[in-house]
């Protein structure tokens, strides 16, 4: 079995069309596609996907995202909806964009209607490295998202050969550098 990357990341958002102008605004997203006619709803969406009785599938839109995993948008109704998910909560707390430049991905997420939760930072530890960088924002409905541009070697590679994924541009830069 060959395990390839992450293909896409499920948000649950409470306005497809917020979401789309966000992640369009903030990141270049583009649509690729809507997956229903009509919405989904009883005993075999709510067990096969786990979701509450009553929980209906009202839009479900497929969105690219450079060149990482693609982005897949639901809306749902009839259930109620809990806080956002905060880093601290356990599960899936955050989802994370590589960027090339910082600075400017953190003026159009704030132009998309999302909030900085920070400034960028120097990345610490094994991720540290000249210009690397990250911060923490939230969407307009509260989800997490991380910005984090990595340009440099990272400190973490004097001590192994194991790489972490990076994108085309970024690796090039990266393999130039060495």
């Amino acid at each position: 079995m060959t395990i390839r990357a992450i293909e896409h990341v499920g948000i649950t958002v409470p306005d497809l069309e917020q979401a789309t102008t966000f992640f369009t605004k903030a990141f270049g997203a583009e649509t690729l596609y809507d997956m229903l006619d009509e919405p989904l709803a009883g005993p075999a969406v709510e067990s096969g996907l786990g979701i509450p009785p009553g929980a209906t599938i009202e839009s479900i839109r497929m969105m690219r995202l450079g060149e990482g995993p693609n982005l897949e948008l639901f809306v749902y109704s009839g259930t109620t909806q809990r806080d956002p998910v905060v880093p601290s909560d356990y599960g899936l707390q955050h989802f994370c964009i590589y960027v090339d430049d910082i600075d400017k991905a953190a003026s159009q997420l704030e132009e998309a209607g999302g909030t900085l939760l920070s400034q960028p930072n120097d990345l610490p530890g094994g991720d540290a490295g000249a210009g690397n960088r990250y911060l923490y924002a939230r969407t307009p409905w509260g989800s997490t998202i991380e910005l984090v541009t990595y340009p440099s070697t990272q400190a973490y590679e004097a001590g192994t050969q194991l790489r972490r994924w990076r994108p085309r541009a970024a690796a090039d830069h990266s393999q130039q550098e060495l």
